[in-house]
Formats: C-alpha cells, structure tokens, sequence
C-alpha cells in the first residue's frame, strides 16, 4: 500500500526533496518518520510512505500543487494535515479567512475524489498549545487569535462527514499530555511536535490504520 502525506511543515520536518521517496531521508524526522518505521518493523517491505509537507503551506497552496505531489502518485491512502499556516499567516494579513479555508479545501477533496476515486482520503484535525516561541504566553491577545485554528479544525471535521471521509481528532489528545508533561515535551513552539508530539500523530494514525487496512 502507497501511503501519501500531504501537509505543511508539521509533516515535512527537515524531509530531504533530493533523494528516493523510499530513502530513509525522504521522510524527514516527523510522525511519517515513526509510521514507515512501525510499518516496516511489523510489514517489511508491504507499504510505501510519501511525505509530501512543504514548510509554511496553506490549503492554497496544497491545492496549487495537488498535481504534482500527490496525484500524479497514485496513492492508495492520502492523509491530509494542514491549516497551522492558514492562521498563522493573519498575523501578517495574509492568513486565509474561514471562508476561504473551507472554500478551498472543499475544492481539494472534491478535485482528488474526481482524479483518485479509488484512494481513501483521512483528513487530520488542525491543532496548537500555547507554546512559548509560537506565541508569548504571557500575551493572551496573541493565544486567543491563534486559538482561532479550533474553528478550522470544526470545518475540518464537517467536511469529512460531509463527504464521508474518515477523520483523526488531535487536539483533545495533546491538550492533555500537554497538561500533564507540559507543552514542550510534545510541540515545542506550540505547533511543530517534538519527537513525543510525532510520536502522538503517527500513534493515532496507526491507530486509524490499523481499524481500517491490518488486523
């Protein structure tokens, strides 16, 4: 099985763009990194990994290059991640309204259904802490905006019941290891996970997956 990870740079995580997507190096040092590696440790050799995150992506531009870097793969799962940058992006007035985030991300689920009606489509909830790079907590007005991506992660999962794909929760799940280990240990700017955070988001695909395609 092809397994197809399109995001921005919680995904991407330092991968190398100049090697073999079946290259240690191409999965960069993020949660597709900790998947291929319990895949392969229990399936050697059954399943492909492809980490397709650019840094700093919005939904346009996942949409823009949805050709490229994932149709033209084939995959036969596509796990999707974004919406960190879509608000992250308001604070220089270029961030993506909830409008426009909806708008477009339909368009991307409907355009890939269109190209890969046989691909099964999960599509991971946006999520953040309070960090201590990504905002200053001791600045609430900072936080409160970006706590804003609790309401793409609301479209998120209603465009996944709308059309009938499956969906990964994230946020409950950090918001309480974050509670009890501290937010560091798991994003450590708020956003980008540390090796306990991807461990969190591979842990809870693999979980996913395994329900769905490995009993």
């Amino acid at each position: 099985m092809k397994i197809l990870f399109f995001g921005d740079s919680i995904t991407d995580m330092r991968r190398e763009r100049t090697v073999e997507d079946n290259s240690v190096f191409s999965y960069g040092v993020g949660y597709p990194n900790f998947v291929i590696g319990e895949l392969d440790s229990k399936f050697p050799r059954k399943h492909q990994v492809i980490n397709r995150g650019i840094s700093g992506n919005r939904v346009v531009d996942l949409y823009a290059r949805a050709k490229l870097d994932c149709w033209n793969h084939k995959p036969d799962l596509l796990a999707i991640l974004i919406g960190t940058n879509d608000i992250w992006a308001r604070f220089n007035n270029n961030g993506t309204s909830n409008d426009r985030f909806e708008k477009i991300y339909r368009a991307l689920i409907e355009d890939t259904i269109k190209e890969l009606p046989d691909t099964k489509i999960v599509l991971f909830e946006p999520f953040a802490l309070p960090g201590n790079v990504t905002t200053n907590p001791t600045d609430k007005t900072i936080w409160e905006r970006f706590s804003k991506i609790e309401e793409l992660a609301v479209i998120v999962k209603n465009l996944a019941k709308e059309y009938n794909l499956n969906f990964i929760p994230l946020q409950e799940d950090f918001n309480i290891v974050s509670k009890k280990y501290g937010v560091e240990n798991y994003l450590f700017d708020g956003v980008h996970p540390a090796p306990a955070g991807a461990k969190l988001i591979a842990d809870k695909f693999l979980d996913y997956f395994y329900k769905n395609f490995e009993n």
